[in-house]
């Protein structure tokens, strides 16, 4: 005959906790493995969660009788704060990507544990019948052992209850958090695709900002080249008007050397000229001062012009 062990707790495990509601103070289920229980039913953790969520009552208003009090009223807003920041550090918390999976395996965990629970249940159920009935017909007379086989019964239902329970809760648990990991997931995906859309943007920007950027080269280039033409024919045009000038200062060069020449010429042939009058000048003047029976004569007894005067005379 077997025996199962008191106060329906499964060999090995904890000792039980007290539940985390206020107020409550009931002792929570035992369990062997996974997340320990913090409530010690659906209805106390339920509770807990809507206190949590409940606002401050709102401050009366003012009437003439009873004047409003400063204190009165920071304390509610205090209160009111407190209990939103609570709650907000706990849906913040709950909404953790790598928080949710987690309690998602928990869930899982936990319903397999429930389940596991229920089936030992069922079987303790069963063999606790068995044995009841084995007693029964065998020994009419242990009474005892067919109450406590009873007490058994009894906790092995109440362990089956509360299995169920915790596979309710659990699947509710892992009902709402796999929404909310959906609904996570789906903001995650619009914003991707919305930051997708932007980077197509920014990337046809960039492309279209080359393009031109391309052109402006491009342009900037002919532009290059046509200055360069435009350069090199004011070269050209330049030199060909240089060496026109070179030709037309060497050819005025020329004819002012010809010019000097042949003024030189003409110097020269009239300081000859000087020179050949001046000397029969002299011839003239020594002639005439030389007396007229002198020797100086031409042989001829007669006076004979000079030669010079003749020569002089003969020339145009």
């Amino acid at each position: 005959m077997t025996s199962n062990p008191p106060d329906g707790q499964v060999p090995g495990a904890s000792a039980a906790a007290v539940c985390k509601r206020p107020g409550c103070g009931n002792p929570l289920p035992a369990q062997d493995r996974g997340r320990t229980r913090q409530f010690c039913s659906t209805d106390c953790a339920r509770r807990y969660h809507n206190d949590a969520r409940i606002p401050a009552p709102a401050a009366a208003p003012p009437s003439a009788d009873s004047p409003t009090d400063p204190l009165a009223v920071l304390e509610g807003v205090t209160r009111q704060a407190a209990v939103l920041a609570r709650a907000a550090r706990e849906q913040a918390a709950s909404l953790d990507p790598a928080r949710v999976r987690a309690q998602i395996a928990e869930a899982e965990a936990a319903r397999r544990r429930a389940e596991a629970a229920a089936v030992t249940a069922q079987a303790r159920a069963a063999e606790a019948a068995a044995e009841t009935q084995a007693l029964a017909e065998a020994l009419e007379t242990a009474r005892e052992d067919v109450r406590a086989a009873q007490a058994a019964t009894a906790a092995a239902r109440a362990e089956a209850q509360d299995a169920a329970a915790a596979l309710e809760q659990a699947r509710s648990d892992a009902a709402g958090h796999i929404a909310t990991a959906r609904g996570e997931a789906a903001g995650q995906v619009s914003a991707a695709q919305s930051e997708a859309a932007r980077a197509a943007r920014a990337r046809d920007d960039a492309i279209e900002a080359a393009r031109r950027a391309d052109a402006e080269t491009v342009r900037a280039r002919q532009a290059e080249a046509d200055a360069r033409a435009e350069t090199d024919r004011a070269r050209a045009g330049a030199a060909r008007e240089r060496d026109a000038l070179r030709e037309q200062h060497q050819a005025q060069l020329d004819a002012v050397a010809a010019l000097t020449a042949a003024e030189r010429a003409r110097a020269e042939r009239a300081e000859q000229l000087l020179e050949a009058e001046r000397a029969d000048r002299r011839h003239l003047t020594s002639a005439l001062t030389t007396p007229a029976g002198g020797s100086s004569g031409n042989g001829n007894g007669n006076g004979t012009l000079p030669r010079a005067a003749a020569g002089k005379a003969g020339q145009p």
